[in-house]
């Protein structure tokens, strides 16, 4: 799955609100009503659940975002669009031609997350570009809502997939990983962490809460 990151030079974005929209626009794709149908999107997200799942974070911005929009997917606060998986041969031109590298952004001190909503906390100690959080936190959102049942999947739709996304540091993360419900990203390791690294954790709310 190719995710389109919105990173205008000219204005400062912030890593937080790219890593929040990026979780929701992966999920949306998931759990989008043409995911359900007859047709070539449910085709798409049904072929790609059968082999290795992979997702690659790409900088865009001014005409180059807007080029995308056309193309199967979901935007989220015009940050981050997800599109419909497919083989790497198969991504469309205008998807194709954006950078991977490049898509660093600074890290924030942030306040406590969302009360009663999904938090996805990433270890902070890996040092992963945005775009690798962003990719990471797309397999946290999307494999907590596999965890979901599937009326408390629809209830989260409904919320438009509210969430947290939190960096911390390694002894936080370490807390998060003892909680039952965590949902655990262990990444393959073909860039930037060691394979099996334990990359995010989501869990259904905040820890302490």
């Amino acid at each position: 799955m190719q995710i389109a990151l919105n990173l205008p030079k000219s204005t400062p974005t912030s890593r937080i609100e790219i890593l929040e929209s990026a979780a929701r626009a992966v999920v949306a794709v998931c759990l989008d009503e043409r995911a359900g149908q007859d047709g070539f999107f449910a085709e798409a997200l049904g072929q790609w659940y059968g082999h290795r799942i992979r997702k690659v974070a790409r900088r865009a911005r001014n005409k180059a975002w807007d080029d995308v929009q056309g193309l199967a997917g979901v935007t989220i606060n015009n940050q981050a669009r997800a599109f419909i998986p497919s083989a790497v041969k198969d991504v469309p031109a205008p998807i194709a031609k954006l950078q991977i590298g490049h898509t660093d952004l600074p890290h924030e001190e942030l306040g406590a997350p969302l009360a009663n909503a999904p938090v996805i906390y990433v270890d902070n100690s890996l040092e992963m570009t945005a775009g690798k959080a962003a990719a990471q936190v797309g397999h946290g959102s999307m494999l907590y809502a596999a965890s979901l049942s599937a009326q408390e999947a629809w209830e989260w739709k409904q919320q438009d997939f509210i969430l947290s996304v939190r960096e911390v540091p390694r002894e936080v993360f370490n807390k998060a990983l003892e909680v039952p419900e965590a949902v655990v990203i262990r990444d393959a390791g073909y860039t930037e962490v060691a394979p099996d690294s334990a990359t995010v954790i989501a869990l259904p709310s905040p820890l302490g809460s």
